[in-house]
């Protein structure tokens, strides 16, 4: 035999011993998990990109995804899901809707082994996001993903040559109400249509204004069974005072509409915009093309009232009840979560701050701007009162737009409007 037929001799074993092997070799076994959101915009092309991130990363694993309309559509289809046993295998979940949710029974509780399956336990996350995701029990029912809150965004050309505006170009000198007046005023005779912009005209918009200029005072919303008990009632009226005197002095703008908040400030015809952290990649886009026209900003929503605080949520990951899915399917459903906790650097692009500490303390965070620099909210947010009533979509944010909102456009006294919002969410509990 030749050197060259003993070497192909040598290949064609050793070829058959590999699809000998081969074939006694079972089949990779994928866990198929079904997963829903309510993530549009940016915040859906980025949670997609996750998504497909996860896959390629781990070929057992395959996330099927399906966003759904966010809101009030979004959280009935899955109590309706839960109910026949029929939601995903995860879910994100508003952290405000929290009480609703337990008190549905649409949540099953995360464990202490789920977290050791994700890689992360509960002194990985900040204190505020872990109670908002806690039932009264102490029971962990969501993992927080972010914490996003109202911001003060700012445009550097009404502030030029005045006090509130450093020689670095930061935001400086707002440290009460006074302060903050004094810069609209300065802001108005500039030329700014309206100073300050936020969804004067919407649920949403209106509602986080009032809840931080309440909670900043000390005030609660809701306490237990009662709604603005005590002071409370004179709090919330004196929120309302502030925000209708915004209205009166030509300071904000009337019936805004959300996107017509927002393009007052991309326009270039508000100083200040209050309004979510998830309009930063909105300025910055503009930036990057070079259509914005302006230099901004973004800092923690100062302390007006006389507490260093402002509303907050946070997009969490949950799992419903009555999902009847093995031990592995979970285990696969817990990896996931604890790999988005971990990849979340590129979720804070869309201006949210990480709930997963060790991403949120790292060296890449805190050269993300403008994020850094109010990412210290996260140790003071208010997040919504841990009651049924409260939350996305919620009664409260419907008193927000019947009540509140009429009242900053004076077709209410502040006081008269306190009542009827304490009026209706009583009426809500009931």
């Amino acid at each position: 035999m030749t050197r060259r037929e003993d070497t192909e001799m040598r290949l064609t074993k050793l070829l058959a011993a590999s699809a000998i092997a081969l074939m006694a070799t079972p089949a990779l076994a994928i866990e198929n998990i079904t997963w829903w959101d309510f993530l549009s915009g940016g915040d859906g092309v980025r949670m997609k990109a996750l998504i497909s991130r996860f896959n390629e990363a781990h070929p057992d694993i395959k996330i099927t995804s399906t966003t759904l309309e966010w809101g009030t559509p979004y959280y009935t289809k899955v109590r309706t899901a839960v109910a026949v046993g029929q939601g995903p295998d995860v879910m994100t979940y508003h952290l405000s809707r929290m009480p609703l949710g337990l008190k549905e029974g649409v949540l099953d509780e995360i464990t202490e082994e789920d977290l050791k399956n994700a890689g992360v336990s509960k002194n990985d996350f900040f204190d505020a996001s872990v109670k908002a995701a806690s039932g009264e029990e102490g029971k962990l029912y969501a993992v927080p993903f972010d914490i996003h809150s109202l911001v003060l965004y700012y445009n550097k050309s009404f502030l030029e040559g005045s006090r509130f505006l450093d020689a670095n170009g930061k935001l400086t000198g707002i440290e009460s109400l006074k302060d903050f007046e004094e810069a609209l005023a300065v802001a108005k005779e500039k030329g700014a249509a309206a100073p300050v912009t936020y969804a004067t005209g919407d649920d949403g918009g209106v509602y986080r204004v009032f809840y931080t200029l309440l909670r900043q005072q000390g005030g609660e919303l809701i306490e237990g069974n009662e709604v603005l008990p005590g002071d409370n009632l004179q709090k919330a009226a004196e929120a309302i005072e502030v925000m209708t005197n915004w209205g009166k002095n030509g300071w904000q703008p009337e019936q805004a509409a959300y996107e017509a908040s927002v393009a007052l400030f991309t326009s270039g015809k508000s100083a200040f915009m209050l309004n979510g952290v998830w309009e930063v990649p909105t300025l910055a886009d503009m930036e990057k093309k070079g259509t914005l026209g302006f230099q901004w900003g973004a800092v923690q929503v100062p302390n007006l009232m006389g507490t260093l605080t402002t509303w907050a949520d946070s997009h969490a990951f949950a799992i419903p009840k009555n999902n009847k899915m093995s031990s592995e399917k979970r285990k696969a459903v817990m990896t996931l979560i604890g790999w988005m906790e971990k990849n979340a650097l590129s979720w804070a692009e869309a201006g949210h701050i990480p709930a997963y500490k060790p991403v949120a303390e790292s060296e890449e965070f805190k050269k993300m701007e403008p994020n850094a620099t109010y990412s210290a909210l996260a140790n003071t947010a208010s997040y919504d009162p841990r009651s049924p009533i409260t939350g996305v979509a919620s009664p409260a944010y419907d008193a927000s737009i019947n009540v509140i909102s009429p009242a900053i456009h004076g077709y209410a006294e502040p006081m008269q409007a306190a009542e009827q919002v304490k009026a209706d969410l009583e009426n809500a509990l009931k």
